[in-house]
């Protein structure tokens, strides 16, 4: 479950595309850079050669549901060689079922591979430190967890990464923004550290 041949395009140096699928979290709502910009320089530090382009098509408030909407304009047009998938909070704050959620980002990935030669990397997204929240947030990650071995994929678990790094002494409140919710700059850096875990 590893981006193998994403990970030969960028060691050579041939083109790599990568479309990012996401909500506000990939789009990099309300900072001057979101993750998908820092990933794109461990990238570029990491694999000198690399020729990526990356298109971001994060939008703020989006669903599971709404990127299957859009995912033949957004993605399967761009006729991508790296697709990252980053869903879960507005689903579960919205009363999506996990289930329902579940079975959504599969078909994303089922028309991903029908259409296109393109890996696909699952993203869960930040953890959520109000203990109810938190568990419902945590059983949407369970289900993408769970796709991810059901379809042998990679996923970077953002939430645990930044579980992980609170755990080592990192101020929480010092990663987001004031709805404690969507990273701030450091937040984002943190979440493409965990991204970037799937490319080396």
């Amino acid at each position: 479950m590893i981006l193998q041949k994403t990970k030969q395009r960028l060691a050579s140096g041939e083109p790599l595309r990568l479309v990012a699928l996401g909500d506000s979290l990939t789009q990099g709502w309300m900072v001057r850079k979101g993750y998908v910009d820092f990933l794109a320089e461990m990238i570029t530090r990491h694999y000198p050669k690399s020729d990526v382009t990356i298109m971001n098509r994060g939008i703020p408030g989006d669903t599971a549901e709404g990127g299957l909407y859009r995912l033949r304009d957004d993605v399967l047009d761009a006729d991508p060689d790296l697709v990252l998938i980053q869903f879960a909070l507005n689903d579960a704050y919205t009363g999506v079922p996990a289930d329902r959620f579940k079975n959504t980002v599969k078909t994303i990935i089922y028309q991903i591979r029908a259409d296109t030669d393109a890996e696909v990397l699952l993203i869960t997204s930040v953890p959520i430190m109000h203990e109810s929240e938190d568990r419902v947030a945590g059983e949407f990650y369970a289900r993408i967890e769970a796709l991810a071995r059901e379809e042998g994929l990679p996923v970077a678990r953002v939430h645990a990464y930044w579980k992980r790094k609170v755990g080592e002494g990192a101020d929480f409140a010092s990663l987001v923004q004031g709805d404690g919710v969507h990273p701030n700059l450091e937040g984002h850096r943190i979440m493409a550290e965990a991204v970037f875990e799937e490319f080396k």
